[in-house]
């Protein structure tokens, strides 16, 4: 169970991954670092709209900015995705196939309507 703190941390993650830019961005920085305006380019950008996807990145602890002179690097933040991956993790004892449980669960209900209707017959 995540603290409100961590759960905090998690919904700007998500947030900030619910983004088809924002999520390129972590893409391409996943595989080495960039300038803004290499990303900028990249995502076929203006400067003023790379700059407020960066700035929700940077909330949401997913990328680390350096500045060399006057322009600024991004690297990925690794660390930043960790809280999504445990959170993930919790769910890994429960999963088997979706159908699988699904199943398992209507025959269950129907054993149990099929133990009340002859309850109620006798």
């Amino acid at each position: 169970m995540l603290t409100n703190k961590k759960a905090d941390s998690l919904d700007k993650v998500l947030a900030a991954l619910a983004n088809p830019h924002r999520r390129a961005i972590v893409s391409t920085l996943g595989l080495r670092p960039a300038s803004i305006a290499q990303l900028a380019l990249a995502q076929k950008l203006s400067l003023p709209a790379i700059h407020r996807h960066i700035l929700v990145l940077e909330q949401a602890g997913l990328v680390n900015r350096k500045k060399v002179g006057v322009t600024n690097f991004l690297a990925l933040n690794r660390n930043g995705l960790l809280l999504m991956q445990d959170w993930i993790a919790e769910y890994q004892a429960y999963w088997g196939t979706n159908q699988e449980t699904l199943e398992n669960y209507v025959a269950r209900i129907q054993k149990d309507e099929i133990k009340l209707k002859k309850g109620q017959t006798k």
